[in-house]
């Protein structure tokens, strides 16, 4: 979801950027420089999103390791108290 976002707003800036960029002297190249600009903004919004994604998914794994070892500690358990 974040990165649908964040491409979102990279294609709303680079939009804009060269709506703006397009006026007046020198406009091919101030149009250049507006979309490098917005295409670097992009890009680290991206590769922060992916990062805070893999950050995220990484603590849900650890997470879910740490209750499947606690429910199978309370199988075992169950498992002995049965024998008994």
């Amino acid at each position: 979801m974040k990165i649908d976002l964040v491409k979102v707003m990279g294609v709303v800036a680079v939009a804009g950027a060269l709506s703006l960029a397009g006026c007046g002297e020198n406009s091919g190249e101030k149009a250049g420089a507006a979309v490098d600009k917005a295409a670097d903004k992009t890009s680290e919004a991206v590769k922060q999103a992916a990062t805070a994604t893999k950050e995220g998914v990484e603590k849900a794994v650890e997470k879910t390791g740490e209750a499947m070892e606690k429910a199978g500690a309370a199988v075992e358990k169950k498992g002995e108290d049965i024998q008994k």
